[in-house]
Formats: structure tokens, sequence, C-alpha cells
């Protein structure tokens, strides 16, 4: 008796030693012009599921995307949390998805698992095309935001399909009717609801949410964390 439980001590050990039971890990990203606190709200519920998560923050004004990209993504793989992770997903707002889509379109992870993007300018966005030169938006916005346009040569549209298993939630509320004026059809206030769609994706679902504000939805956490989980947001679906 005494053997069975010494030897089951040892292998609950040389699991936990082999990051057999490690659990998986998430990297939230914000937006172009925000700060991790935006993102609160989710990682605190991602971290009460069980996950281990890391809320980047970066100088989203700063750079070009690729610049942000590489240095944000490739240090926050890197962090030591993670190594016994099995997988290692992402959650995205806005252009953090664009950060995601920009590094492992060059750069690949055997780890990398399932991607959330929250309101996403898969496609551009038109306020990018009407506003993109005014000095006060390049002052505001900084390099990355200028390359969110929706004509071919911008940086999301000279992007290839998605290679991994990806989520896209859009809003299609609006509180800035300036903005929304610019944008055909639903739109959450920046990005139209058909512009956050990109080739490759597994699904797509519209909630009525604002832009700013969809991190911070319930529901939108819920869906998240069943994607996460199950790879999927639909509930009837789910294993």
């Amino acid at each position: 008796m005494k053997m069975s439980l010494f030897f089951g001590v040892v292998g609950v050990f040389w699991l936990l030693a082999t990051g057999l039971y490690a659990a998986d890990g998430v990297i939230l990203l914000h937006g172009l012009c925000r700060s991790p606190e935006s993102m609160e709200d989710m990682a605190s519920a991602l971290t009460d599921a069980g996950f281990i998560t890391e809320n980047i923050g970066y100088h989203s004004r700063t750079r070009s995307i690729q610049e942000l990209s590489d240095e944000v993504i490739g240090e926050a793989l890197a962090n030591p949390e993670f190594i016994a992770c099995p997988k290692i997903h992402f959650v995205t707002h806005s252009m953090g998805g664009i950060l995601v889509r920009s590094y492992f379109d060059r750069h690949s992870f055997d780890r990398l698992g399932r991607v959330v993007m929250l309101a996403p300018p898969n496609q551009g966005s038109e306020v990018v095309d009407r506003l993109g030169d005014w000095y006060l938006f390049q002052k505001i916005n900084g390099p990355a935001g200028s390359e969110l346009g929706t004509d071919a040569r911008s940086t999301p549209n000279r992007l290839g399909p998605v290679r991994f298993e990806c989520g896209v939630i859009a809003g299609d509320r609006s509180i800035n009717w300036i903005n929304s004026a610019l944008i055909p059809g639903q739109d959450d206030g920046k990005v139209a609801v058909e512009r956050s769609r990109i080739e490759g994706m597994k699904e797509h679902l519209v909630v009525h949410a604002t832009h700013p504000y969809i991190m911070k939805k319930n529901s939108v956490i819920a869906l998240t964390l069943r994607f996460l989980r199950e790879g999927t947001f639909n509930e009837e679906s789910s294993p």
C-alpha cells in the first residue's frame, strides 16, 4: 500500500514536471490607442477558467504593424510561464488581430492554438481611407494606424489567409455617428461587419456591441471562452 502511494506521488510529480498537466496559455492583445486595462475583464475571466494568461501592453502608435508584431508577439511567446503550456492561444481586439496575422504570416510556432479576434479590421477600415492622410489622424494613430485602409496595398489586405483556427466576433452597434457615416453597411463605429471577415477563418459571429467595448461584454467573454475550449461559438455544436 505504501509502495503504491509512493509511486502514485512520483507519477503525479513526473506529469507535472513534463507539463502534461499544464494549462493552456492565452496571450491578450489590445487594439490601437488602447491599453491592457481594456482587456482586464477578459483576462480575469480566462484566468478564472484555468488558463495561464498574459495581458500584453504595448506602444501601439510608435511603430509599423510588422515591427510591433515581431517585438510584442515574439517576446510574449518566449515568456517562461508558457514553457509547459501544451497550446498558446490568442485573444485580440481590433488591430491586435492584425498583429497576430502579420506575425504568423511570417513565422511558425508549433504550439499555436486557437485565436479569437474581436472587431478586427481584417479588410481594413473606410475611416482610414477618408481620414488617414490628415495630420491629426497620423499624430494620434501613428504609423500602424495609417496601414489599416481598405485598398489592396493596405497591410491587412496584403496579408494572406489565416492558417490557424480562428473565430471572429464583430459588433454592429455604433456610438460614433461621424465614423459610421463613412462606413457602408453595418459597423461598430470603426470597422464594417463585412470587413471583419478573413479568408480561412473557422467561424464568424455578429453581436450587438460597439468597437470600444466589445471585449467587456459578458456574452462576448463567454463566447471567447467557448471557442478557446471547444473550437466553436455555437453551444449546440459543442461536443
